[in-house]
């Protein structure tokens, strides 16, 4: 489950969530079945702690939003693209350990 630190975003609330973010977002495209996004969810929980107030994190379920993750080409899972001024500058693919993915994001915060 996601905590109130991780945002639900959806196909009808990405634009407005991704255009009213103050701080960079990090969406992560995900799903139920994929293993390699379930080892994900506690490291994002992690980082949404550590970056609180420097990087927003949410989740997007590509089963349920296929608009979205095919606007922006999401082929595998998990994915995570960080958001800064509405515009896509990072794509993170892959399960990341909290170091590694504190460190990619470093150049976004």
């Amino acid at each position: 489950m996601a905590s109130d630190a991780i945002l639900t975003i959806t196909d009808a609330n990405f634009a407005e969530t991704i255009k009213n973010s103050e701080t960079p977002i990090l969406v992560d495209f995900w799903a139920t079945w994929c293993g390699p996004c379930r080892m994900l969810a506690p490291v994002l929980e992690d980082v949404s702690t550590e970056t609180a107030g420097k990087l927003s994190i949410g989740k997007l379920n590509i089963d349920e939003n296929q608009a979205t993750t095919q606007q922006f080409g999401v082929m595998s899972i998990p994915t995570m693209l960080v958001f800064k001024g509405g515009e896509v500058v990072k794509t993170i693919v892959g399960y990341k350990s909290k170091n590694d993915l504190l460190n990619e994001l470093e150049s976004v915060i």
